[in-house]
């Protein structure tokens, strides 16, 4: 083998190419505004859509690949990591459909949000398949910065304001401590940044016993659970999501998300594998507050993104069960639960988008009486509600079914039991906005309901968002139901994932 082919096969580009794809899809967005201006910002949100799904069929051409690894061993596209980044790439192609007539509303730039929403995306797709420290902390910057930026793109908003300088603040010492935790195990490992190299090196230096690895796994968790919206990590959540343009919150609570927990998982099973008792006894003090704190606070919520935002901390505990069962099972059905999430969660949103565009406002009692004037949004946001409650037949009951049953089979019954607990509290007040828009008379009405204008739903009337709650609902609607393909693909990615070898011993989501 000559010099030039051995260095291409140990890049491996190809594994990357639906990255390629969303970098080039950038690039051409950024050049093709600074060349013609806003007139083409309408058209180039929807070519960065087509460039988004473009990378999801690359991505599906990539499954089962045996030449996974690339760029010398800092990227993994693994079947693992296919899934994390596919849900990446459709919440952003989702946001992006749903931003258009929000942000065109707000007076700002389309196309340079779309190109910060892309780096965002960029940032999380690499940061699902990095197995390198390095590459770890810089997806992890990308994703980061450009949260920053668009929690803040509305700069004569200073709600918008305080929402990105708050997260700025919190973010820079959340990836401050996660850096630190990086170097220990730099240190530990003689030198190596790979992470299996770190796995097989680290147990030497010290093994459970090391000072040194428990700091490092606090630190890292630390930074992990402030991605991830964890409590007590979670102080940023409430007063960004506020503040922030909705598509960006929306973004922020399912693909910056879904990258925290791929980068988990990756992290937890192979380099602290001998500190698994800690860290799942960690996780498990993470899972409870999120639960307990997310659902009950976000009882006495009145703005209608706040009350998401609680939601979103007490979903992501939810989550967690699936990741301290650490089974086979278990990791299955975090992916499968973020995978419907995407679809019930962005639909949640795109719904607060649509009421906000017509009446200027999110608080809850605004809501009020809004069947009577668009059954069909209320029909939606209804239905995306009652799905992140965990109501059958909708697709979040059988995703909280496979969590909760992960759980039991791993042995976990309290944690099961207060999932279960918090998860009737959810319904409370996911069932208060429903009532509010369903069951209030015409004169008790809100004014911004009374206000509202006529809507088109017709198919030639219908703006992207529309169109892509109509697909949201479908999906949410359906996907519980028709979950058995999902579910081989959650077990099929966990199964043949490199990280999980020798194989543990636990059986599929099996129903």
């Amino acid at each position: 083998m000559d010099f030039s082919t051995q260095v291409a096969t140990q890049l491996n580009v190809g594994a990357t190419l639906p990255e390629i794809i969303v970098t080039i899809t950038l690039l051409l967005v950024i050049i093709i505004d600074l060349i013609s201006g806003r007139k083409v910002a309408v058209p180039l949100a929807y070519f960065s859509v087509v460039g988004l799904l473009a990378s999801v069929v690359a991505l599906a051409f990539q499954w089962n690949r045996t030449n996974v690894d690339s760029f010398l061993g800092a990227f993994t596209a693994d079947n693992l990591s296919i899934v994390f980044r596919a849900i990446v790439a459709l919440s952003t192609a989702l946001t992006i459909l749903m931003s258009i007539a929000y942000i065109q509303n707000t007076g700002t730039s389309l196309a340079e949000f779309v190109g910060i929403l892309l780096t965002a995306t960029l940032g999380g797709m690499l940061l699902s398949g990095a197995s390198e420290l390095v590459m770890i902390f810089v997806s992890l910057e990308m994703l980061s910065i450009s949260s920053y930026l668009m929690t803040g793109y509305m700069k004569r908003d200073a709600r918008s304001n305080e929402a990105a300088l708050k997260y700025l603040l919190i973010g820079a010492a959340s990836s401050a401590i996660f850096l630190y935790g990086s170097s220990l195990l730099y240190g530990l490992s003689g030198g190596k940044t790979n992470i299996n190299e770190i796995a097989a090196t680290v147990p030497a230096a010290g093994g459970i016993e090391s000072l040194a690895l428990a700091i490092a796994l606090v630190f890292m968790v630390a930074g992990i659970a402030f991605k991830i919206s964890a409590v007590p990590f979670h102080q940023w959540t409430p007063d960004v999501y506020e503040g922030s343009p909705t598509p960006v919150v929306a973004f922020l609570s399912v693909g910056s998300k879904a990258a925290g927990f791929a980068i988990a998982v990756r992290l937890l099973v192979t380099v602290f594998a001998p500190l698994e008792q800690q860290w799942h006894f960690i996780f498990t003090a993470l899972a409870i507050l999120s639960m307990v704190l997310g659902n009950v606070v976000a009882l006495a919520q009145t703005s209608m993104k706040r009350m998401l935002a609680y939601s979103s901390i007490g979903q992501a505990g939810f989550i967690m069960i699936g990741l301290v069962a650490g089974t086979e099972a278990g990791y299955s059905s975090v992916i499968f639960y973020l995978f419907l999430y995407l679809f019930m969660n962005l639909g949640a949103f795109a719904c607060v988008i649509l009421f906000s565009l017509r009446t200027g406002t999110d608080k809850i009692s605004d809501y009020a009486g809004l069947y009577q004037k668009d059954p069909l949004l209320t029909l939606g946001l209804s239905l995306c509600l009652l799905s992140l409650g965990g109501i059958p037949p909708l697709a979040g009951f059988f995703g909280k079914i496979y969590i909760f049953w992960a759980g039991w089979q791993a042995g976990l019954y309290s944690l099961v039991f207060i999932g279960l607990i918090t998860s009737v509290i959810s319904i409370y007040y996911y069932i208060r906005v429903v009532k509010m828009m369903v069951v209030k008379e015409p004169q008790e009405m809100s004014e911004a309901v009374k206000n509202y204008p006529p809507i088109r739903w017709n198919l030639t009337g219908m703006r992207p968002i529309q169109v892509s709650l109509i697909f949201l609902i479908i999906a949410t609607s359906l996907l519980g139901i028709l979950s058995n393909p999902v579910v081989e693909i959650a077990n099929q990615s966990v199964a043949s994932s490199n990280i999980l070898k020798p194989p543990i011993t636990s059986a599929y989501l099996d129903f």
